[in-house]
């Protein structure tokens, strides 16, 4: 007779299973993904088109990991995340890492500084799915400083390994999430030039409106011109005139100036 086994993997993913559609699901889902690899936290979120995010489920043993996600992140920052632009963008369904879909100055922006660097997080992977029209559920796993490592290769694979278990999960628990209308970037750069001229007086165009958001979202002045297919140099005057017009002098000035008005914006 076959010895049983403590902690088994799969006995956490059938206990899961079994608790599809009860409120007992999201932690017994962080369980078997926990015995899969190792993860110090979790943060589910669900992004939708009309409204700000919605915590599903979060469990960090390091505080600061949500210490400032519900008067921070739901209320605005998320408008500057990577994982919120994959939503925009309609990301195919699967895995992504932190690292990997970040812009290239992310970790020089005042975003990272004010708000990511502050949860401690060193690195950080995502189940995406989409239970229903206009709905993403990010299941995001991560290291912190409570155990001080990135995910290994080893982690990565066997990530990349249950992503389709991971995200067919996710979808069918919280297909009930609805969302109507249609949400861009070009929702938020409107409601900002809106905002600008409202309190501030500022009339920007809707190009500087633009490149400001991909600036407080971490882009260089390269990286923008490839998203706007416009020549670095280009960048760099529409750069120029916004500092001037908002009568600011550095992107840390830039990010104090509108990041008050990303937490109240109506699209």
């Amino acid at each position: 007779m076959m010895r049983k086994l403590p902690n088994l993997t799969e006995n956490f993913l059938g206990r899961a299973i079994a608790a599809l559609e009860t409120d007992a699901f999201a932690g017994l889902f962080f369980q078997w993904l926990m015995r899969c690899y190792e993860i110090d936290n979790t943060t589910m979120l669900a992004y939708f088109q009309n409204r700000p995010p919605e915590l599903l489920f979060s469990h960090a043993q390091e505080k600061r990991v949500h210490e400032k996600l519900e008067d921070d992140y739901l209320t605005g920052a998320y408008l500057l995340d990577p994982f919120h632009a994959l939503h925009i963008e309609r990301a195919p369904e699967g895995l992504y890492r932190m690292r990997d879909i970040a812009p290239d100055q992310f970790t020089r922006n005042e975003y990272f500084s004010a708000y990511y660097r502050r949860t401690t997080l060193i690195d950080e992977v995502a189940y995406v799915a989409y239970p229903s029209e206009g709905v993403s559920v990010h299941v995001c796993l991560g290291r912190d400083a409570s155990s001080g490592r990135v995910f290994s290769s080893r982690d990565m694979e066997r990530a990349e390994q249950i992503a389709p278990i991971a995200c067919a999960l996710a979808a069918r628990h919280w297909s009930n999430l609805r969302s109507t209308g249609d949400f861009r970037d070009s929702a938020v750069t409107e409601a900002l030039q809106k905002r600008m001229e409202q309190e501030h007086g500022v009339a920007l165009t809707g190009r500087q409106a633009e490149i400001a958001l991909l600036i407080l979202k971490g882009h260089s002045s390269a990286s923008i011109a490839m998203r706007l297919e416009i020549s670095p140099q280009t960048v760099k005057v529409f750069r120029k005139q916004l500092y001037r017009k908002c009568e600011i002098s550095s992107q840390a000035e830039l990010f104090s100036l509108m990041m008050p008005m990303l937490s109240s914006l109506e699209f």
